[in-house]
């Protein structure tokens, strides 16, 4: 059986991995999450979930493997960063609003012997907000640790999502389709 050693106090993350049948454990690292060169923001998912992985420094027993991911929202190029205040909130809301936007996750899977990286992106497509929907949003579930100000399993999802094109977990966090084949190539070699 493997056991996941998970590079992130996501309980988001954890919960997915969970319902996939893992037993999944925290690890903590001390890495700031800032890539050395600019990056575009389709391969800037990956990279930091590499940065992650590195940053473990703990020895990998047999059957362990260590998960790292990090998500990226971009809108028409521009990389969405978690939002630090109500403001910012409320800015990308706005943004997202009746348009585009595509979220990448960058996944880094390591065991005792080796890695393997890969980005997949979903395109979201939102409708119009309101500002009281917005407001709501904000006062009601205080998106501030989220990529793009959002969570699509929050009430947000529910009313402003149209539709996606990809992988719905993807925009949670994890692709989980992609994730559970990869860690199944691992476990085999």
């Amino acid at each position: 059986m493997i056991e996941l050693l998970l590079a992130s106090h996501s309980p988001r993350r954890r919960q997915l991995l969970g319902e996939l049948g893992y037993k999944v454990s925290f690890v903590d690292l001390d890495v700031e999450e800032k890539l050395d060169s600019p990056l575009p923001p389709e391969e800037r998912a990956e990279a930091l979930a590499c940065l992650k992985s590195q940053a473990y420094g703990a020895e990998l027993l047999k059957g362990q493997v260590l998960v790292a991911a990090d998500t990226v929202v971009v809108h028409c190029g521009e990389a969405m960063g978690k939002p630090r205040n109500r403001k910012e909130a409320q800015g990308m809301l706005q943004r997202l609003a009746g348009d585009v936007h595509q979220v990448y996750t960058g996944v880094c899977l390591r065991n005792a012997e080796r890695f393997v990286s890969f980005t997949e992106r979903t395109d979201v497509h939102f409708r119009q907000l309101g500002q009281a929907e917005i407001a709501y949003y904000i006062d009601h579930f205080k998106p501030y640790d989220k990529a793009g100000a959002y969570g699509i399993q929050e009430w947000i999802g529910m009313v402003a999502v149209e539709r996606i094109e990809g992988c719905y977990y993807n925009v949670m966090g994890l692709p989980l389709s992609r994730l559970y084949k990869e860690l199944q190539r691992l476990a085999v070699r």
